[in-house]
């Protein structure tokens, strides 16, 4: 009977730390654009989406840990405005293109390939995908803020 209990949750502490293995995978691909880098947007300040109005590569030098990723910024100013309100500035679909997630996938972005639109970044992957986010913005915000939340927390490569 001990053995037998002893068995029993050797299996259901196995499950857990499968689970929790699981879970942490997910979630490193948040915010991540690539995915198979630990940083957010390719390294792009997220800020300067905003106060520079075009993309703008990120520094070591101001590069700060949120959201389990690092998130690279190009000045001490845009550093002290991510730190302040990161949800202002992290794009949508966590940085996966949204035309992508809008039909229920995750697809890698190209830095240029942005619009702000309500005060929110939105990144895209191809030149095809930026001109339909453009043709049919309220349409793909729509779509992907409805399938966002169902994906986030999924591989890309299950979906």
């Amino acid at each position: 009977m001990i053995l037998k209990t002893l068995r029993t949750g050797a299996a259901i502490a196995t499950i857990a730390t499968l689970a929790s293995i699981s879970t942490a995978h997910a979630a490193d691909e948040f915010f991540l654009a690539n995915p198979e880098k630990d940083i957010a947007i390719s390294g792009y300040d997220a800020v300067a989406y905003h106060t520079v109005g075009a993309p703008t590569k990120g520094s070591a030098e101001f590069k700060y840990e949120h959201d389990r990723v690092t998130w690279k910024i190009s000045s001490a100013d845009n550093l002290a405005a991510f730190k302040a309100a990161p949800a202002k500035y992290k794009p949508a679909c966590g940085g996966w293109c949204a035309v992508g997630t809008s039909k229920g996938k995750k697809v890698p972005t190209q830095a240029h390939l942005f619009k702000i639109v309500d005060g929110q970044l939105y990144l895209n992957s191809s030149d095809g995908a930026q001109n339909l986010f453009l043709q049919e913005t309220t349409a793909r915000i729509s779509d992907a803020n409805t399938n966002w939340p169902e994906i986030k927390s999924t591989p890309k490569s299950d979906l």
